[in-house]
């Protein structure tokens, strides 16, 4: 399924770009100017070719930035491999980077040399626009347009990628109890769940009392996946193990816990254990991420392997 470049995606797409913009000075040998300073030169043209000129048209291209070295700074074949899909809209970036795209037709292929202000509206809020987008800094950006689309096309195609994935978020939901119970056939696990669907399994039973929503606990922990991929751990080694140690997270070591401020089974669970206490969790997804939330993929049965150290000292 192709994805099509948001304009808040392209914004710092493009302000990622005149970081390391260079200034070049005039005249630029081969290329043509307009009146505004725009100067460009077509590799490949079909002057009455399909163009985007309507607000909501969609071009799909390639873009590389240069530098006045003629290094490359930004290669959209990267970002996504193929074409990426690029809105036309006169009040998403300036007038000479709209200009450049609607002369271009499908097909064609072109070099455009403008300012990097240009790009941004002139009507954006000054703490929008990035400190480093200073007058005269100018980038040169090529171009080679694949697709053009109607405003109508784009809504259709638009339409058709979310029943595409309406279909695919049905599967994965239909999928997940298989996945469950092959697991816990595989994993000999009797235990009952419970009536919001956590599998609670202790391993080793504490004493005292159990906290209540609001309450402090600290704790060790592993996340996984239910295909056994660690995801998140508080402890160092078993991070470097798995792949997924950070840096910036040291120290590792027992973490502290809010009862009612975790995920729906994380919060029941732990509420079923006490001081001293280690546990396995099963968590579906109906009782944690839903059908997807950052790194969660949707519809992800999560397993948590958890040690209730001590109740936190109270703020």
């Amino acid at each position: 399924m192709k994805k099509l470049l948001s304009k808040k995606a392209a914004f710092f797409v493009l302000s990622g770009l005149l970081v390391v913009g260079a200034c070049n000075k005039s005249p630029y040998p081969d290329y043509e100017s307009k009146e505004d300073g725009l100067y460009y030169k077509f590799y490949k043209h079909n002057e009455h070719g399909k163009k985007a000129l309507q607000e909501g048209d969609m071009l799909k291209l390639s873009m590389i930035c240069k530098n006045s070295k003629d290094s490359i700074t930004f290669d959209s074949r990267k970002f996504a491999p193929g074409s990426f899909g690029f809105q036309y809209s006169k009040s998403t970036f300036g007038n000479q980077f709209m200009k450049a795209l609607a002369m271009m037709a499908v097909g064609d292929s072109a070099s455009f040399v403008i300012t990097a202000d240009s790009i941004f509206n002139k009507n954006l809020p000054a703490e929008q626009i990035p400190p480093f987008v200073e007058k005269g800094t100018m980038l040169t950006l090529n171009f080679k347009v694949d697709t053009i689309l109607t405003k109508e096309e784009v809504q259709k195609e638009q339409a058709k990628q979310m029943e595409e994935y309406k279909v695919v978020m049905e599967m994965r939901k239909n999928e997940e109890p298989k996945i469950l119970a092959k697991y816990l056939e595989e994993n000999s696990i009797k235990v009952k769940p419970t009536k919001t669907g956590l599998y609670f399994i202790e391993t080793l039973k504490g004493k005292g009392k159990a906290p209540q929503d609001g309450e402090a606990i600290r704790v060790s922990y592993t996340g996984r996946f239910i295909n056994g991929e660690v995801f998140d751990t508080s402890d160092e080694e078993t991070a470097k193990q798995a792949g997924v140690f950070n840096e910036r997270r040291k120290p590792y070591g027992p973490v502290e816990f809010v009862i009612g401020k975790l995920i729906p089974g994380m919060n029941e669970g732990l509420k079923m254990m006490k001081p001293g206490s280690k546990a396995k969790m099963i968590i579906p997804s109906e009782i944690a991420y839903g059908n997807g939330q950052g790194m969660m993929e949707p519809y992800a049965t999560l397993i948590f392997d958890v040690e209730f150290l001590e109740y936190s000292p109270s703020k």
